[in-house]
C-alpha cells in the first residue's frame, strides 16, 4: 500500500482523510495520537502517540498528521492534501497553475487569516470544561473573524465553491479550518453563503465517512 497517513481522527488529519475518502485510493490510517491526551505517555502499555520514539522517527517535529507516500514523507495537514490533490485527486486538484495558486492562496489563508481565531472559539466556547473558558478570548475571536468571513461570503458569491467553480481541495482545506468557529451562531448568521457552503461540504459522503471515524475515537 503506498499511502500510510499518521494521526488520528480528532486532530488535523480529519483534513487529510476527508480527502483519502474523497479521492477512494487505497490508504493504511495509522492512529498516532496527540502525547498530552494521555494519563501517562511513558507508559509501556501507552498507544503510539506524538512522543513515541516509532513516530518521531516518522516526524521528528512530534505533531500529527504525516504522511508517507511511497516513501515521500510530508508533514503539515495543509500541505500534505495539496500534494495528495495533485497527486492523486484529479478534478480535486488544480486543472492549471493558476488553479494551483488559487488553491495555496486559500490554504494560507485558512491558516493565517481564520484558524488562529477559529480554534480559540471552539476552545472557549465548547471544547474546554465550562469552568476553563475564557469569555473574552472567544468574543475577540468572533469580532476578528467578522472581516473575513465577509470576504469568504463575498468569494463564494459566484459558483459556491473556492475554485473552478467546483468542489476541491481548496474546499477541504478551508471547511475543516472554518468548523472550528461553528459554536459562534453569529458569524454564519452574518454570512449566510459560508454557512451554506460549509453545509453542503459536510453533507458530502467522504466527509461524513471522516466524522464518523472521529466518533468511534474517544474524545
Amino acid at each position: 500500500m503506498a499511502i500510510t497517513l499518521y494521526g488520528c481522527a480528532r486532530s488535523r488529519a480529519s483534513r487529510n482523510l476527508w480527502l483519502l475518502e474523497e479521492m477512494g485510493v487505497e490508504y493504511r490510517h495509522v492512529a498516532v495520537i496527540q502525547a498530552y491526551r494521555l494519563a501517562d505517555p511513558d507508559s509501556p502499555e501507552a498507544p503510539l502517540h506524538t512522543r513515541s520514539a516509532a513516530f518521531l522517527a516518522i516526524n521528528p517535529n512530534g505533531h500529527i498528521p504525516s504522511l508517507d507516500d511511497e516513501g515521500l514523507l510530508l508533514h503539515e495537514s495543509l500541505a500534505i492534501n495539496l500534494y495528495l490533490a495533485k497527486r492523486h485527486g484529479g478534478a480535486l486538484g488544480p486543472a492549471s497553475v493558476a488553479e494551483d495558486g488559487l488553491m495555496g492562496m486559500w490554504a494560507l489563508w485558512a491558516a493565517t487569516e481564520i484558524e488562529p481565531h477559529s480554534i480559540e472559539i471552539l476552545y472557549n466556547m465548547a471544547a474546554k470544561p465550562p469552568a476553563e473558558r475564557d469569555a473574552a478570548k472567544a468574543e475577540a475571536a468572533v469580532a476578528a473573524l467578522r472581516a473575513p468571513f465577509a470576504v469568504l461570503d463575498t468569494a463564494l458569491a459566484a459558483t459556491g465553491f473556492l475554485v473552478g467553480g467546483r468542489f476541491t481541495v481548496a474546499d477541504i482545506n478551508l471547511a475543516e479550518v472554518v468548523r472550528y468557529a461553528m459554536p459562534a451562531r453569529s458569524l454564519f448568521e452574518g454570512a449566510p453563503r459560508v454557512a451554506a457552503w460549509l453545509a453542503s461540504c459536510q453533507a458530502r459522503p467522504a466527509c461524513q465517512r471522516m466524522m464518523a471515524m472521529r466518533e468511534r475515537e474517544p474524545a
